[in-house]
Parts: C-alpha cells; sequence; structure tokens
C-alpha cells in the first residue's frame, strides 16, 4: 500500500541516499519504501544541494571541444546544452555517479542527515513566523503581483489557485509585513483591493521573517572565493555593499568598489531590499555594456546582508548567458571586503553616521555621482599621488568614457571636497 502523504523518517532517507548511490530509479526506490513516486521525486528534489558549480558560461556538452576559447554564448554555432539522466531525472543526484570525479558541470548532491535536518528545522520554525523559505515565498509573490496589479482580490485568487495551502488572512499578514518585499516581490497594502480592517496582531514585524534559507550560500561562501580566485588569480574583483542612516526611510548608497582600479561606483536606492540591489547591478551592466561588463565584473564579493540574496538572478541573465559570479563574505567579516570598507570611510567623511541625509541633500542618483566624483578624483598615497580616475583613464580609457557619459567625471584635486556641505 502506497504512504503517499506520510512524512518521511531519517530511515527513510537513509535508504534513499544509499539508493542514488547504487544508481536506483525514483520508481525503484518508491517501491522499496512503499510510498509514491512523485513523493521521493519531491524528496530529492527539495533536499539535494549543489556540490559543485560549473565554471563555465553555459553548460556546453561539446566544452572539451571548444574552438572558441570556451567564450560561450547560445547563438554558438557548435553549442550543446549538455543533459545527464542521473542529475537532472533519475534519481536526481550525483551521489555514487562513476564520472564523479572528472565531471565539470553542475553537480548535485543528496544527504538524508542534511535532509531530516532542513526538514526538523522546518517543523522547528513551523512556530516561529513563517514556515516556509525565502523561494517559497518568492514564487508565492510573483504569483500573486500580476494578478494584483489587475485588480483581483486575495479571496479571488485563492479560489482560483487552489494550489495555495495558506489562508486568506495569512497572505494578508504577509503583504501588510513586508514579507513579499523583503524577498524582491513589490508587493505592498496599495496592491489591495481593499485592506481587511482588523485588529493589529501584538507579535512585531520581525515574527514573520521567513525561514532563513540559505541555499543561496552554496557554492557561492568565501572558502568558494578562495578557491576560484586561486584558479583564476586574473579575475578581476568587485566588491559590494550598501551605506545607509535611517534603513526606514532611506536613502541608501549601493556601493560598488573596483579592486583593480581602486575605483567607487554609488547607486542611489531609495529602498534596500534585494530586488533595488539586483536593479542596482542591472544598471551597472547597462553602464559599462554587457561585454565591459562580464571582463570588469567578473566577480562580485559581498556581504550576507538580506538585500543580496538574488544570487542567481545576478548571476545569469534570462538567456541563460553568464553574466558575473557571486560569493560572500562570511559572517562578521567584513575585513573579508576591506577594500570597500576602507572608502567607506571617505564616504562617511561626506555624510557621518547619524545625520539626515534626505536633509543633507542626497536625494538622486546625480548626488550619488557626485559622492563619487569627489572620492575618485581623491589622490591617494597608496597610488602614488594618483587619484583614481587617474589610474582608470591610463588602464582603461573606454570604461572612464562611459562612467563620464553616466556622468561619473574627473575633476582637479583642489576641488575636491570631502565634508557634507558637497551634497547642498
Amino acid at each position: 500500500m502506497l504512504t503517499k502523504n506520510s512524512h518521511m523518517s531519517y530511515s527513510d532517507r537513509q535508504i534513499i541516499e544509499t539508493a542514488i548511490e547504487n544508481g536506483s530509479t525514483k520508481q525503484a526506490i518508491a517501491t522499496t519504501l512503499g510510498k509514491d513516486k512523485s513523493t521521493i521525486g519531491k524528496e530529492i528534489k527539495l533536499h539535494r544541494f549543489l556540490a559543485y558549480k560549473c565554471n563555465l558560461p553555459l553548460e556546453c556538452a561539446n566544452y572539451k571541444r571548444c574552438k572558441h576559447e570556451r567564450y560561450c554564448t547560445l547563438d554558438c554555432s557548435d553549442y550543446v546544452p549538455f543533459k545527464c539522466t542521473r542529475r537532472d531525472k533519475s534519481p536526481g543526484a550525483c551521489n555514487g555517479c562513476g564520472n564523479y570525479r572528472s565531471c565539470r558541470y553542475d553537480k548535485y548532491r543528496y544527504s538524508a542527515f542534511d535532509a531530516q535536518h532542513d526538514y526538523q528545522m522546518t517543523l522547528t520554525s513551523s512556530r516561529k513566523g513563517i514556515n516556509a523559505t525565502v523561494n517559497d515565498i518568492k514564487q508565492l509573490g510573483e504569483l500573486l503581483l500580476p494578478l494584483l496589479k489587475k485588480g483581483q482580490s486575495i479571496y479571488s485568487i485563492l479560489q482560483s489557485h487552489k494550489e495555495i495551502k495558506l489562508s486568506e488572512k495569512t497572505i494578508y499578514n504577509y503583504i501588510e509585513n513586508g514579507v513579499f518585499q523583503d524577498v524582491g516581490v513589490s508587493i505592498s497594502t496599495i496592491d489591495l483591493k481593499r485592506v481587511v480592517r482588523r485588529k493589529m496582531s501584538k507579535q512585531k514585524r520581525n515574527t514573520y521573517k521567513p525561514r532563513k534559507d540559505n541555499r543561496y550560500l552554496i557554492g557561492r561562501k568565501y572558502s568558494d572565493f578562495l578557491i576560484y580566485m586561486e584558479k583564476n588569480s586574473d579575475a578581476k574583483v568587485v566588491e559590494m555593499d550598501t551605506v545607509y542612516n535611517d534603513i526606514s526611510n532611506g536613502p541608501f548608497l549601493q556601493t560598488f568598489k573596483f579592486r583593480e582600479y581602486d575605483l567607487l561606483i554609488c547607486i542611489y536606492q531609495t529602498v534596500k531590499d534585494s530586488l533595488h540591489m539586483l536593479d542596482g547591478i542591472l544598471l551597472l551592466e547597462k553602464i559599462l555594456g554587457k561585454e565591459m561588463f562580464e571582463k570588469e565584473v567578473e566577480v562580485i564579493l559581498t556581504d550576507r546582508g538580506s538585500e543580496f540574496i538574488l544570487a542567481e538572478e545576478a548571476e545569469i541573465r534570462e538567456d541563460g548567458m553568464r553574466r558575473t559570479r557571486m560569493f560572500y563574505c562570511d559572517s562578521m567579516a567584513s575585513w573579508q571586503k576591506g577594500s570597500l570598507e576602507n572608502v567607506h570611510l571617505l564616504v562617511r567623511e561626506i555624510y557621518p553616521k547619524g545625520c539626515d541625509l534626505h536633509a543633507l541633500g542626497l536625494t538622486s542618483q546625480e548626488k550619488a555621482n557626485l559622492i563619487s566624483i569627489h572620492i575618485n578624483s581623491y589622490p591617494k598615497e597608496k597610488l602614488h599621488g594618483k587619484s583614481s580616475i587617474q589610474l582608470l583613464h591610463f588602464y582603461n580609457e573606454e570604461m572612464a568614457k562611459r562612467l563620464h557619459d553616466f556622468g561619473i567625471t574627473e575633476i582637479v584635486a583642489d576641488e575636491v571636497i570631502l565634508k557634507p556641505y558637497l551634497l547642498k
């Protein structure tokens, strides 16, 4: 008798892990455990993890015979998408594969121990706010947003989408407490057909934070960054962070520090969430152009702030092409991107901590450009008296021209101002 909806035990998961290593199919595993094939498939897909990330821009089956210096594009006449039945279909993970050591494509593994731990964390977190991962909330938000924009109510959406297992009240709670905005989906109460009037919950907003989903860190931790740089010592690294004084009202500066030129680019933001920070990366790509961006921003190193969780969207374009690679510093280790932290000291001379940045004059991208201009034109001892913008002109005149077109120009040293009145 099949037990399609019963919970998996740790012993069940150990059997699944062993079966995957032996190359068993999902159907064979399901028969052994007396469960439905779809249950086994969902278990493996949900709990497998990325153990190795492919270094190629695209997973091309012809990469060993590549005649184009492995500069992969979808338009390449030799491009053949790599397919792996064991990884992508059945059983759905790479444990026990005879080609595991030599394979250079994305590799996924299933661990009974990790799967059980993840399951237990889900049970625990179900009593602490939202019983859902960041990805779950993001997918729900992306389903709701276009329907809300059409004027539909939460009730009508739930009637049409029975796959949503949440109550109307729960979804209203998510919206009112900014849960969707926290994961980069811009749903707010203004999108609602009508706001349900009810007594405010005594719970604080942080009760409604989604269960922390660290899967975006897989293959992107600081240790992975060091390994990548050891293999690609010429890769150009850009450090990224956010600087602000008022986390509730902003404004915010999304900062990019180009290690190669000791150069700072500040992007003005009104909201500190993952969607806006992704937009900042896309704006930087627009400024530089795709080809230059891929060359100059091969790697982005940032911290583990919740505004930077959209790593996959930042790395891969909609057409499947790789844009960049993102890595994350260890927790409480800002020194790992110390180059950017040092330049933030200059930013803080222009707007000190605690001051009202709106009143100070930080109100637009043009004002953010002023900060970039004056800091980049400031002569530095470590550059032997040269400025970052002078260094950029010397090594990459085309990039300097594109920044000039965006509004980041060079000024003479005597005109540099590193005081708050710069923004007035």
